[in-house]
């Protein structure tokens, strides 16, 4: 009897603990993060980039946010900006991984897609005051980031990790904060996912005519819609900020359809095709266009 010999026991119960290890734990690593796990659109993170990375678990960050897109629907459809759900390949270069499984805030494994800004201005104004662009957050404010980047360990940093650099990258370190570092990282987080812009293109609305001519019968949900999704860069008011100001416009309402169904990636603008039906944008067109500064 096992129950009277504790040393054949014990032995036995070790080895069944190992294989069971040995299968789920080791074996699998024959078979996954080969070539064809590989995405060769992923590269390693800049020198700025990884400061940035360095910043954001130094304050942090992943305590509060994700970023791996799970494979469920949901998950993909809120999170995943075009780039589907996230795959092994895109952490290659993620020492240590940031996959996480607490969401006290939104994941960001596909943030730099959501808000393509070149200048990073969406990213800047939100960390700086949270509460300006999403009023219900509780992120706290990073506002003192705007302070000179040590960049004392960066050279040793990237050769320690063994990504590629070149000087040039090095002096692009030169003049930088620690919240340009921080913008730079979240700004490249999803964007090496190569299929990203083909879907987010695929899945536009083809506009044809608007259905509400009148401002009235649609203000109301308008008005939320507006204050949801554009308030936080065209100000509450239309006077603009992040983005420009919109006071009615002289483009016509298939234009403006258009502008916000596929977004503007050069002025940071996303796309809202993949968020808003065809209904809701066109309450936007008609709210931008007959209602007025003051409502």
């Amino acid at each position: 009897m096992l129950e009277k010999n504790p040393v054949i026991f014990i032995i036995l119960a070790f080895v069944v603990i190992m294989v069971g290890t040995t299968i789920t734990m080791i074996a699998p690593f024959k078979w996954i993060n080969g070539a064809g796990d590989r995405i060769a659109e992923v590269k390693p993170y800049t020198p700025l980039q990884q400061e940035g990375r360095d910043i954001y678990m130094r304050e942090g960050c992943n305590n509060c946010h994700s970023q791996t897109v799970r494979t469920l629907a949901s998950d993909v459809e809120r999170y995943g900006n075009g780039g589907g759900y996230s795959k092994s390949g895109e952490f290659v270069y993620d020492r240590p991984h940031l996959w996480g499984s607490r969401r006290t805030g939104p994941d960001l494994a596909r943030i730099g897609l959501k808000y393509p800004d070149p200048k990073g201005g969406w990213h800047r104004k939100h960390m700086e005051n949270p509460q300006a662009v999403v009023p219900a957050s509780n992120m706290p404010a990073y506002k003192f980031l705007n302070k000179p980047l040590d960049t004392t360990y960066s050279e040793r940093k990237m050769k320690l990790l063994k990504f590629p650099y070149t000087q040039a990258d090095l002096d692009e370190l030169n003049g930088k904060t620690e919240m340009d570092a921080i913008i730079a990282y979240m700004r490249k987080l999803g964007t090496d996912i190569p299929v990203k812009k083909a879907e987010a293109a695929s899945v536009a609305p083809v506009a044809q005519k608007n259905p509400f001519s009148d401002l009235k019968s649609v203000k109301e949900d308008a008005e939320a819609l507006y204050k949801q999704h554009c308030a936080s860069c065209h100000g509450e008011k239309r006077t603009g900020g992040v983005g420009t100001a919109l006071k009615g416009s002289a483009k016509s309402d298939t234009e403006l359809f258009s502008l916000i169904a596929k977004g503007v990636e050069a002025n940071g603008m996303p796309a809202f095709s993949g968020s808003l039906d065809e209904q809701k944008i066109w309450k936007l067109v008609t709210y931008i266009k007959l209602g007025k500064q003051d409502d």
